[in-house]
């Protein structure tokens, strides 16, 4: 994985609502990225050509596509969502998401729904404000990953679920991280960089807005791709 091979851990939430411009930033900023988190339902102009687009940009900057659906539904839905509809999700998407909520039935439908070589983030918590998320929301989370390990591969979460001193197979991808900001007006928190990855002892940071609304987002995205992978480093030492 792209992680390791040219030392990135930043993933970049290209929240764009035109296909041009989304594709465009993907490009720019693809070399410092290993994965590229997208959300195809807020695009007003999404086709199949976008979709074909981005997978030729992605291989030509070796990162993964990650599809932000948030899937939560029973196991015969969410085949429909994922492989069938308008944005043919399983067509395109390296990585999805789902909140385990409805119980492993969404895991074993999602793994029908996506080609052998994909696999899937469990959502263990958010970092919006007065979440109902809990511990043994958490734990439980855990448990039913352990099940699935030949499809589930980590979580979305803002802390590692197990300690640090434990081998653990799966990877904490982490949204809410900013340079700036602590807190937004709709109720999301931030967390630094530096905090998530060494304190808390995730692996990657998803950076949104800290890149796409900058004054220079290949500037932004490189000064992030060094923070974070330092800290990884030094969490490593």
């Amino acid at each position: 994985m792209k992680l390791w091979k040219e030392k990135t851990n930043l993933c970049f939430s290209v929240d764009l609502i035109y296909s041009k411009e989304l594709l465009n930033l993907a490009n720019i900023i693809g070399p410092y990225i290993c994965c590229l988190k997208t959300h195809s339902d807020i695009v007003k102009d999404w086709t199949k050509n976008t979709a074909e687009e981005l997978i030729k940009i992605s291989k030509k900057h070796n990162f993964l596509i990650f599809e932000d659906r948030k899937f939560a539904d029973i196991g015969n839905t969410v085949i429909k969502q994922c492989r069938d509809g308008y944005f043919s999700i399983s067509s395109w998407a390296n990585i999805i998401n789902a909140h385990p909520l409805p119980g492993p039935g969404i895991i074993n439908g999602l793994k029908e729904a996506m080609p052998n070589n994909s696999g899937l983030l469990l959502i263990a918590n958010m970092s919006s404000n007065d979440n109902l998320f809990n511990q043994i929301y958490a734990e439980k989370t855990l448990n039913m990953a352990l099940k699935h390990t030949d499809f589930v591969f980590g979580f979305i979460s803002q802390n590692r679920l197990r300690d640090l001193s434990e081998p653990d197979p799966h990877i904490i991808m982490t949204p809410g991280v900013s340079l700036e900001n602590n807190t937004d007006t709709l109720g999301q928190n931030y967390n630094s960089p530096n905090d998530i990855i060494t304190k808390r002892g995730c692996d990657i940071a998803i950076i949104g807005r800290g890149i796409y609304e900058s004054d220079n987002p290949l500037e932004s995205a490189q000064k992030y791709r060094k923070i974070l992978w330092s800290a990884y480093e030094a969490r490593l030492k």
